[in-house]
């Protein structure tokens, strides 16, 4: 399961066995969990457990590294 980011306590990454699937990203920070489709448009598929403040900054965190997350999809899954 290849991490991609750590920031504010949470994790960015994505299963290494998903690459059949569009582009999306998953998020965990304790036992709050998260799935972000990137492609073929940005939406969120489901974020349990995570405050209004925190969805805030998972979205900020997301369009600030929406390209190094593509990329690292991109690169593993080649």
């Amino acid at each position: 399961m290849p991490v991609i980011l750590r920031i504010k306590g949470f994790r960015f990454f994505f299963y290494s066995d998903e690459g059949f699937e569009p582009i999306h990203i998953h998020i965990e920070k304790a036992e709050k969990r998260g799935k972000i489709w990137l492609e073929p448009e940005y939406r969120e598929d489901y974020l349990y457990g995570f405050t209004v403040g925190e969805v805030k900054d998972i979205r900020k965190i997301i369009d600030e590294n929406i390209e190094t997350l593509k990329s690292a999809w991109y690169e593993y899954f080649k």
